[in-house]
């Protein structure tokens, strides 16, 4: 892959390029500020761009503001910010932003990073056009979620499924993870469409409103 990085700490950001490197990946930008991230992605499109939440000048949401200018400029880029801490509005405006559903894009916690595999496995996610959450977001936003009338037609593996499929991880990976067949699987989230009201032919994909029916504030 073609990864393009934002991260203003030295230290992560260059273990991050050594990382990728050493993977096989080539880092073709690692910048310090949102700013010269876009840029970069302006002159030579990556095929994901990995960025932090805060960045300079304000630390607040700059990275956040990049990415999804990205996604709305680029939307075949795939896009995974890296948090601190669990930041439900984050984390709803990268799925409900301008571009078209949640193709491709991230939202993990920087402890993951440590956890090489998992990391890796969820840039790879989002650059292949899927989407990557990190379980302590998704348990977190389904734990806030204000439609507790919906979530609570749901079964415990119901649940279990949706906090799954939240992550970004097909049918055949769910099925893997639960312990249970992959027709399990299928039954189980059309029983969450139907609970949730989901009906098909939406404009976003019925598996990202699934998880944004919990997003709302």
């Amino acid at each position: 892959m073609r990864v393009m990085l934002a991260e203003d700490s030295t230290l992560l950001r260059e273990g991050l390029v050594r990382l990728l490197a050493e993977e096989g990946h080539e880092v073709i930008a690692a910048v310090g500020n949102a700013e010269l991230l876009l840029k970069a992605v302006a002159e030579d499109q990556p095929d994901v761009v990995v960025a932090d939440v805060r960045m300079p000048p304000t630390h607040t949401d700059e990275g956040l503001r990049a990415a999804l200018e990205i996604r709305e400029r680029w939307p075949g880029i795939g896009v995974l910010v890296l948090s601190q801490y669990v930041e439900k509005r984050y984390a709803t405006e990268l799925l409900t932003g301008e571009s078209e559903g949640s193709e491709g894009v991230g939202y993990l916690l920087k402890d993951r990073v440590v956890q090489v595999d998992e990391f890796l496995d969820a840039l790879e996610r989002v650059a292949r056009g899927r989407a990557a959450f990190d379980p302590e977001v998704v348990r977190q936003l389904l734990g806030r979620t204000t439609h507790t009338d919906l979530l609570g037609r749901l079964t415990t593996r119901e649940r279990g499924v949706l906090a799954e499929m939240a992550q970004g991880h097909t049918n055949a990976a769910i099925a893997d993870r639960l312990h249970i067949s992959q027709s399990g699987v299928e039954k189980h989230i059309n029983a969450i469409f139907d609970k949730l009201e989901l009906a098909g032919g939406e404009g976003y994909s019925r598996r990202v409103l699934a998880v944004l029916r919990y997003l709302d504030s």
